[in-house]
């Protein structure tokens, strides 16, 4: 479900004059309409920069989400925005990123922007994990999975996003090549198989129009995919399929109804390709 958008203004004063010991007195507000996981989301000015900033209310059920990014975001140089501050004070929650420049990823076919991605999640592939709390990739998908059996197909080591929404990848055509994207929204970094971030990756691309087969060959770009267990795979898609359908039929939006049909999809193809 996502949570309910509030503008700036409505923060307690006492939190936005802890803001702007880290910014200075704000010049510009410009509210955020992307995403679905933070009450306070927006660009903002001051004199001495600009950031984007993220926030929840301290009882909010999703709070931890907040102290994921904050716990992950050292850890990820390359490949997200640096978080520059945190303020917890009067009940909010609020992160400081680095404002990037750039558009959201275009994942429809022949775009420009797939290498960058794919180059993106291997960079990503090459990160140690941090010694730090996440969710476990076989814990995520123990209620979905066809068989108790396939989640030993999900467990690993490696760091992950798992959120491949194209909202969440910014792509800056400036920055030399093979250097262009970037992630946002961490709060669902999770521990897992290495090759999991190039599937989830491929529901996405197939919702964006490509085929099946088109996504696989995408993923293929991601050296952990090329050794994954073809049966692995196949049980991921079988979950990711049973996901958003649950998903969609709890939320039929559709924006949910587009990523239920390509899960479906790709399962099937899975299945009988």
């Amino acid at each position: 479900m996502a949570t309910t958008r509030i503008g700036l203004d409505r923060l307690p004063p006492t939190a936005r004059a802890a803001v702007e010991e880290h910014t200075g007195p704000l010049l510009a507000v410009e509210e955020s309409t992307e995403g679905f996981n933070s009450e306070i989301a927006a660009r903002i000015t001051s004199a001495t920069g600009t950031w984007h900033i993220k926030g929840l209310r301290t009882d909010h059920p999703r709070a931890w989400t907040q102290h994921r990014e904050a716990t992950v975001a050292p850890f990820l140089t390359n490949l997200a925005p640096t978080l520059h501050w945190r303020v917890e004070t009067a009940g909010w929650d609020l992160l400081g990123f680095e404002a990037l420049d750039g558009h959201h990823a275009n994942y429809a076919p022949n775009s420009p922007d797939l290498p960058e991605v794919a180059a993106l999640l291997r960079r990503l592939g090459e990160t140690p994990c941090p010694d730090i709390e996440l969710r476990q990739a076989e814990q995520r998908l123990e209620h979905y999975a066809a068989h108790p059996d396939d989640l030993r197909h999900f467990a690993g080591t490696h760091l992950l996003h798992t959120d491949l929404n194209n909202t969440n990848i910014l792509v800056n055509a400036h920055a030399p090549q093979g250097d262009q994207a970037r992630l946002v929204d961490w709060a669902w970094a999770t521990r897992g198989a290495a090759w999991l971030d190039a599937a989830y990756w491929t529901i996405w691309l197939i919702a964006a129009g490509h085929t099946p087969a088109s996504a696989e060959h995408w993923a293929a770009e991601i050296p952990a995919w090329r050794t994954a267990p073809p049966e692995g795979i196949t049980a991921f898609a079988t979950a990711n399929a049973n996901i958003w359908s649950d998903i969609s039929n709890a939320d039929p939006d559709p924006w949910t109804l587009r990523l239920a049909t390509a899960a479906n999809a790709w399962h099937v193809h899975r299945r009988t390709g």
